[in-house]
């Protein structure tokens, strides 16, 4: 099988975080801990890459991004309240708002829009909704959001008083120049992230939650009540993961490497019609024209050429049945030899459609 339907990384974390992650293990007991050093370093990087100051303190290390997002969401709505975000989008978005008791309001993007949520978009909305998930790096099409366009949705949110929630979990990710962090324009913004995709740390499980100064209580409360704290041994390894750029770096040239191989050769399978894949590790392609159910799409594709992929209706509970997801995040070989199988497959496809 060839795992084009996981949105990981192929990769392990950098060497040098797993070589201080064994020297950890021989010298330290371990416990509940949170690293100082660690929430500096992350407050550092706002500085470093944004020119937003952040303080140490409002940083709340997670078992990854999605408790992060659970801290996030109770921290800001009670039960009842209405949380925007886009479809297509990351699943769990939808499902943690229901588990939350919250009502979820799907916007839906399309083609028009670049599959991302507009300013015009929250606009629009009747009533506003208390508040709104943004992605950018975004899943499953790797739309980026604009500088100016994310500034006009902050501005619309402001007075609207919609609160924003900002997953920057593939922040790092990109091949059109470098995401903007919602801080930027909101320092009351909740930021999530994690180590699990640039960092290529997905299975140490260890993320942030940014929090503006009077939620750091709150936040604190729910994480230690809920999750305690992130895996300690995690926490000595990110630390160190933080500063390993060239060999991160290294790993963005392969996926740009696989992102123009897919794009070259899309095309020839019939598909014609992507989302703009800006960053993230992604292809939404749109197969409407070969299925009107992309779940038995992807499910004989797996069958009979042994590449995965992930059908659309994961993503987009309406229009999902005519799209599927590509990862590339895999290796280039990978990809070359999913080509190699897929190409013969999708022209049956299109030769048993006509």
């Amino acid at each position: 099988m060839i795992h084009m339907e996981f949105g990981q990384p192929s990769t392990g974390a950098p060497a040098a975080a797993i070589a201080a992650a064994h020297r950890v293990l021989d010298s330290d007991g371990m416990g509940y801990w949170e690293s100082g050093a660690l929430k500096a370093r992350i407050a550092r990087h706002y500085a470093d890459a944004h020119g937003v100051s952040v303080d140490p303190e409002q940083v709340i290390l997670t078992c990854g991004a999605s408790p992060a997002l659970v801290l996030a969401l109770s921290c800001l709505f009670a039960p009842g309240e209405r949380v925007a975000f886009a479809r297509p989008g990351y699943v769990a978005y939808r499902n943690t708002v229901k588990a939350l008791h919250l009502a979820p309001v799907e916007i839906g993007c399309g083609e028009a829009e670049r599959f991302q949520i507009t300013a015009a978009a929250i606009e629009r909305l009747d009533p506003a909704p208390h508040g709104l998930i943004l992605a950018s790096p975004a899943n499953p099409t790797g739309t980026i959001i604009a500088p100016d366009e994310m500034a006009a949705i902050v501005a619309v949110c402001r007075r609207r008083g919609i609160r924003i929630v900002s997953d920057e979990i593939y922040h790092g990710l990109s091949y059109v120049g470098a995401a903007r962090s919602v801080l930027c324009d909101d320092a009351g913004a909740l930021i999530v992230n994690s180590f699990s995709k640039y960092f290529s740390m997905a299975g140490w499980r260890l993320g942030w939650l940014v929090v503006p100064p009077d939620l750091i209580d709150a936040a604190r409360a729910r994480m230690g009540n809920l999750f305690l704290t992130p895996p300690s041994l995690a926490q000595h390894a990110g630390l160190v993961a933080f500063d390993e750029r060239d060999e991160l770096e290294g790993n963005i040239r392969t996926y740009a490497r696989n992102r123009e191989l897919l794009l070259e050769a899309l095309p020839a399978l019939g598909l014609r019609r992507i989302a703009p894949p800006d960053g993230a590790f992604y292809i939404y392609a749109d197969v409407g024209h070969l299925t009107g159910d992309s779940m038995d799409f992807c499910m004989r594709m797996l069958l009979d050429t042994g590449v995965a992929t992930a059908p659309g209706i994961d993503f987009d509970p309406v229009d999902g049945h005519r799209f599927m997801r590509l990862s590339f995040a895999v290796s280039t070989d990978r990809i070359e030899e999913a080509l190699r199988r897929l190409a013969p497959w999708f022209a049956a496809q299109a030769a048993a459609r006509a």
